[in-house]
């Protein structure tokens, strides 16, 4: 089941985020998160204080977790997107994490198609998403979910880390 998440969730998430952050440490990095800069416990209490949080539960145990909102970063407006729209018709995904020990059960892909469905319930035309441009898997799954590339911009990972971004869009079927 995918819900909004709860403050009861913010430790597994939290969790899920450490777990990754550590695997990443150890076997290489594909998403350019830094432990103690982002994501945090901190970041994952904001978004679930905030309702854009949402979790994939599943007897009991969270398995995912994303933030769905309409907060595009400065970088978007450089963008040539194909299909256009107005701030409020664009959901936007952020901090898809599936803990490294769950990867490959189609959990991500899970949590795509959810964000497809609330983005139509919340009367979106598109879905927007950026991620580290070297971020290969997260490229390949996007994609795979009938994302497109757009374009790669330099940002600053929480104003702190430099970064080069790729940026994907999905427009929504009218139906």
């Amino acid at each position: 089941m995918i819900r909004k998440a709860t403050a009861a969730d913010v430790d597994s998430i939290a969790a899920a985020y450490n777990s990754l952050l550590q695997h990443e440490q150890q076997n290489g990095s594909h998403s350019n998160w830094q432990p103690g800069i982002y994501p945090t416990r901190n970041s994952a209490a904001a978004a679930v204080e905030k309702g854009e949080m949402f979790v994939l539960e599943q007897e009991g145990q969270i398995l995912a977790s994303v933030v769905l909102n309409k907060n595009q970063a400065p970088e978007y407006a450089q963008m040539a997107w194909q299909y256009p729209a107005e701030p409020e018709q664009a959901l936007v995904i952020h901090t898809l994490c599936i803990p490294p020990e769950l990867s490959g059960r189609g959990l991500a892909s899970q949590m795509i198609d959810y964000a497809k469905t609330y983005a139509k319930e919340q009367n979106c035309l598109v879905i927007r998403l950026d991620t580290w441009a070297q971020n290969e898997p997260a490229k390949s799954l996007y994609q795979k979910h009938g994302f497109r590339i757009v374009g790669y911009a330099p940002a600053m990972l929480q104003g702190l880390i430099p970064e080069e971004l790729v940026f994907l869009e999905h427009q929504l079927s009218l139906s």
